[in-house]
């Protein structure tokens, strides 16, 4: 049996709504590539818009992963640190697609999103304890 610290719920609450956002917008670029790639600034070809609904599958998949690990009474760390990584991962890759001219500056904001996420996901991850 594990324990939660207090502060833990909160940011419990906080990450079912990222995963909930990060499935959301994972659909969009499923369903949607070439629009949400245009909106990235990105010049959009048929091979861009595939990969990029690629890119919003593993979105679906981890923001899904991370929802139903924050919902399970099972502590479930290796799930919880992969879905930290991956959101530490994008932000990443999102900042050096702008640091290449592939991505408009605006799109950091994006970066800066996945940062914030993976930085919170990582510390939820440190608020478990196992119970003695």
């Amino acid at each position: 049996m594990e324990t939660q610290l207090k502060p833990a719920a909160t940011l419990r609450r906080v990450l079912l709504a990222i995963s909930a956002a990060t499935v959301l917008t994972g659909l969009a670029q499923v369903l949607a590539p070439a629009t949400m790639l245009a909106l990235t600034g990105a010049t959009v070809s048929a091979t861009a818009a595939h990969f990029f609904a690629i890119i919003g599958l593993f979105m679906c998949l981890f923001g899904g992963l991370l929802w139903q690990v924050l919902r399970s009474p099972a502590y479930q760390p290796a799930a919880v640190r992969w879905a930290g990584l991956q959101k530490l991962g994008a932000a990443v890759a999102v900042a050096l697609g702008v640091r290449a001219g592939i991505f408009s500056a605006l799109v950091l904001g994006v970066a800066g999103f996945d940062l914030c996420s993976g930085v919170l996901i990582l510390l939820y991850l440190r608020s478990y304890r196992p119970a003695l």
